[in-house]
């Protein structure tokens, strides 16, 4: 809004710095944030009465969670309410790629707050259908994918190896979906620890806020051998706004967390970075800086197919940060390690973008 209003007025004066992405990321950044600290204890408070005994804790589960009991989920909500204001103040809603990203990330936190709210009505841990939550989430992807590659096109292109870009015509629809997909449920996966999935999407929005604004400039894309995709330097705000929502929820969901995140954070955020690594045609560098999501669902992925088919289990439990807790490791040494291996990860994915 901020950014149309200024180019109706000519960029007169100060307006014109409204011509600028780093300082419109700035701005959305500030606001997200502030969003986000300033309705955060209204809003905690009002879903701790609304829930009553808050989001049901797994009886198998490490015996140090029985102790959240009464905490209530769906914080995704601050999260959103924060991201979604500031999108509308700081982005130019002109551009597709823009109402792609907040399709996505508004869809998957919807079908995330069913969830939330099938679990905390019945007071367990199933929710919604899986098989109906995945329908829901390649229908969403695929409106997405679709929208992008009418914009930018359907190559692949492959990191270190600049000349390899194959096209993969209206597959790469299917691709693009199942990568958003993938990446909301690794995100969500990811989300058991108070504060573990927060960070590491920050981490990455961080990422991806250089990796769309050099995409998105012809001059930096060339001498960087990227694809050069025009428009998507404006998601750098996008990812602003993310991580100035995410700072926002993470001080109020640090140990110990008085509020979870829940699907409808988690998935909301995890498909919105998934869709952002589509526009970028950075999907397999997404796979690097997020690499901790991708670790976590591929521990129960392995899990549950060694499990059905020989009955032992690889890890002690699953996902893998259980696993650690199992071990004897305490809840903030196992987020902060992970936190330091989201950093690395996120360092070795932009150091691709100059090694081609």
């Amino acid at each position: 809004m901020f950014y149309l209003i200024a180019e109706w007025l000519g960029f007169p004066g100060i307006l014109n710095l409204f011509r600028y992405l780093s300082f419109r990321t700035g701005g959305a950044i500030t606001t997200a944030l502030l969003i986000g600290l300033l309705i955060g204890p209204r809003f905690i408070g009002w879903l701790r009465v609304r829930q009553g005994k808050g989001q049901p804790i797994r009886d198998d589960g490490p015996q140090s969670h029985l102790a959240k009991r009464g905490t209530p989920t769906m914080g995704g909500l601050m999260i959103l309410t924060s991201l979604m204001v500031s999108l509308a103040l700081w982005m130019d809603l002109r551009n597709p790629y823009v109402w792609a990203c907040m399709f996505v990330t508004f869809g998957f936190g919807m079908i995330g707050f069913l969830d939330d709210y099938d679990k905390v009505r019945k007071q367990k841990t199933a929710g919604v259908s899986g098989r109906i939550r995945l329908l829901g989430e390649f229908a969403i992807a695929g409106v997405a994918s679709w929208i992008i590659i009418a914009q930018s096109g359907t190559q692949l292109y492959v990191p270190f190896f600049n000349w390899i870009h194959p096209d993969l015509g209206y597959f790469y629809i299917v691709f693009a979906a199942f990568t958003i997909v993938a990446f909301g449920n690794a995100v969500n996966l990811t989300d058991g620890l108070d504060g573990l999935a927060t960070m590491p999407v920050i981490i990455a929005s961080l990422a991806f806020m250089i990796i769309v604004y050099l995409a998105g400039n012809v001059k930096f894309a060339t001498y960087l051998g990227i694809p050069h995709v025009p428009g998507a330097g404006d998601l750098a705000i996008f990812c602003g706004a993310m991580v100035g929502a995410g700072l926002a929820f993470l001080w109020f969901n640090a140990p110990p967390a008085a509020v979870f995140m829940g699907d409808t954070g988690s998935l909301a955020l995890g498909g919105a970075l998934g869709t952002i690594a589509v526009v970028a045609h950075h999907e397999l560098v997404l796979g690097i800086i997020g690499g901790l999501f991708v670790m976590e669902a591929l521990s129960v992925i392995i899990q549950v197919f060694f499990f059905k088919r020989t009955g032992k289990r690889v890890f002690r439990m699953a996902p893998i940060h259980h696993h650690f807790e199992q071990l004897g490791w305490s809840e903030p040494t196992v987020v902060i390690r992970f936190w330091i291996i989201a950093f690395v990860l996120a360092l070795a994915g932009l150091s691709t973008l100059k090694l081609r």
